[in-house]
């Protein structure tokens, strides 16, 4: 089978589907069927614009047939109030249930998250999911000593980033890094990739939008992102695979208490142009 198939009866040879194509590798046909150019096999890249954006169902690829892929639902579009009291509610979660999560239910919320964006629809974004307080505590313990060794060897710029207020913390039995989260969901991508760490942010934000819709809660885990970068032995405890680099961490897990309010926001700088 051709990557890119028309259904000739339903085909109405409007040209839509070479219009959006991303690679350009459509030819719109005239009176006839839209086809591939030359060598438009390897240069397609699977993203499955074609095949969204037929009216008719009549475009397919090999690897996505029209049928496999559900309708969209117009009913379900958001207006644009119930976007932005949407976005507005989003919280960075710091206060966790003790209870884990059903693994069931993270991978639900992941499988979501891998319909975010990526350069050339390359989907590089690997997942590592560390569960239980110890395993989390444990990694949050190494940043820690990272904090310790700064503040020590950069003590100007450890004090401006406020690390003796978290090592007094943690020293005090708290955890001032991975926040007693039951969950640490690592977004991991092939190091040769220049694509991966833009691709890993985004998938962690749709991740972290989407987590409340499953009743969780998520938080940014900067500073076990930081310090994985240049602590090598917080490195050799996340044991990423082979070749690969961490792309950022979220806290995950069930949030401890609800919100109220939608807090304020500085007014954005724009420059019209």
């Amino acid at each position: 089978m051709s990557r890119f198939v028309v259904d000739e009866n339903k085909c109405r040879r409007d040209g839509i589907c070479a219009a959006v194509c991303p690679a350009g590798v459509l030819v719109p046909g005239g009176t006839s069927p839209p086809t591939l150019i030359p060598g438009g096999e390897e240069l397609c890249i699977s993203c499955g614009h074609c095949v969204a954006a037929c009216p008719y169902g009549a475009c397919s690829l090999d690897t996505m047939p029209t049928e496999a892929c559900p309708p969209l639902r117009p009913e379900w579009h958001l207006p644009p109030e119930q976007v932005e009291h949407f976005l507005r509610s989003r919280r960075s979660i710091r206060a966790y249930k003790e209870a884990p999560v059903d693994p069931g239910r993270l991978e639900r919320l992941i499988r979501v998250a891998r319909y975010a964006p990526s350069g050339h629809n390359g989907q590089p974004v690997r997942w590592l999911v560390i569960s239980g307080h110890g395993p989390v505590r444990a990694l949050a313990g190494h940043v820690a000593d990272w904090f310790r060794m700064l503040l020590e060897r950069k003590p100007e710029m450890a004090h401006g980033m406020r690390l003796d207020r978290l090592v007094t913390a943690w020293d005090a039995g708290k955890d001032p890094v991975c926040r007693g989260a039951p969950h640490l969901l690592v977004a991991v991508a092939p190091a040769s990739d220049p694509a991966a760490p833009i691709a890993c942010t985004l998938a962690l934000a749709y991740l972290e939008l989407a987590a409340p819709s499953f009743g969780l809660g998520c938080c940014w885990a900067g500073y076990l992102h930081m310090a994985a970068l240049h602590w090598p032995p917080l490195r050799a405890a996340l044991a990423l695979p082979e070749a690969h680099q961490l792309g950022g961490a979220m806290l995950a897990g069930e949030p401890r208490y609800r919100y109220h309010r939608l807090p304020l926001r500085k007014e954005p700088d724009i420059t019209w142009r």
